[in-house]
């Protein structure tokens, strides 16, 4: 959600995945502290870009990155 629309409201992003928005505040703080997500003021409200050259947080998952699983995400896979 935030990767398509870098302004979207968190109420919004925890609506369209169905979970609280509580739960939503509370991933987007752990990826801001972890740098996944870089989060600036716009007037009132954040503005989120993601950090798509970083590599996934999991071992054996750290050999893509994040752009590669949003490509995946999105349906822009590249033929092999």
């Amino acid at each position: 959600c935030v990767a398509r629309d870098p302004l979207v409201r968190l109420r919004d992003v925890a609506e369209h995945v169905g979970i609280t928005e509580r739960a939503t505040q509370s991933i987007v703080t752990d990826l801001v502290a972890d740098g996944y997500l870089v989060r600036t003021r716009v007037g009132r409200r954040n503005h989120y870009s993601v950090r798509s050259d970083l590599p996934l947080r999991h071992p054996l998952e750290g050999a893509h990155l994040v752009g590669e699983l949003l490509d995946l995400l999105n349906g822009d896979v590249p033929a092999t």
